[in-house]
């Protein structure tokens, strides 16, 4: 049971990850459009529903694909520390979630009044881009390990862990399709739980060397 949902759990991951990233795709396009309109019912209409994007899904699925990826790096022997790729994506994943937060979404409000500019098209597109780079860290999983050539083995967390992530993450994208902005509230507080009491089933880890 604790495999199938830690499963599970990466598949809500990979899900919302591939959603991120079209959802950046489609704001790129939106924005772009608008940005290219000679009318401004055009360019009204473009930025009105990239907005409605970021609210409804980008931002809803940037958070809950941060929240199931710490979750997985938290309760898995793969760490967050250990491996270059692991610690490269959360790295990537913090920052992005940051400048969504703090500079894309409010200048996409203020674009709806004065308009998309070029900044918010490159940078919808560097956003995309940043996520089809994680897909790759992911599937190719380069570096080697931080720790000297070694890696952790050993138990992964409890199922509650998992399910509580796979239940609350789909409960958070639904609110925000519902309520038309996101409600992170259910990840913050896992995120804070989980952090909390890894080290709980953590010290059970050992490290052992990487295989080539």
């Amino acid at each position: 049971m604790v495999k199938r949902w830690r499963q599970l759990t990466v598949w809500l991951h990979i899900l919302t990850s591939v959603g991120w990233m079209a959802q950046a795709m489609t704001l790129c396009v939106l924005l772009a459009v608008g940005l290219a309109a000679d009318g401004s019912a055009a360019r009204d209409a473009a930025t009105s529903m990239a907005h409605v994007v970021d609210g409804r899904l980008l931002a809803p699925m940037a958070g809950v694909s941060a929240c199931t990826g710490i979750v997985l790096a938290a309760a898995t022997p793969w760490g967050f520390f250990i491996h270059w790729w692991v610690l490269a994506k959360f790295a990537i994943s913090m920052v992005q979630v940051y400048l969504g937060i703090f500079v894309l979404s409010p200048t996409l409000t203020d674009a709806m009044t004065g308009g998309p500019t070029l900044r918010l098209v490159v940078g919808t597109a560097l956003m995309a881009s940043a996520i089809a780079f994680q897909g790759w860290l992911s599937v190719r999983k380069p570096w080697g390990t931080v720790r000297g050539g070694r890696r952790a083995t050993g138990p992964s967390g409890p199922r509650w862990v998992f399910v509580a992530t796979v239940l609350g993450g789909l409960a958070e994208l639904t609110l925000a399709l519902v309520l038309g902005h996101p409600l992170p509230l259910l990840s913050l507080i896992l995120i804070i739980v989980v952090l909390s009491c890894r080290p709980r089933w953590s010290g059970a880890r050992r490290l052992r060397p990487a295989r080539a």
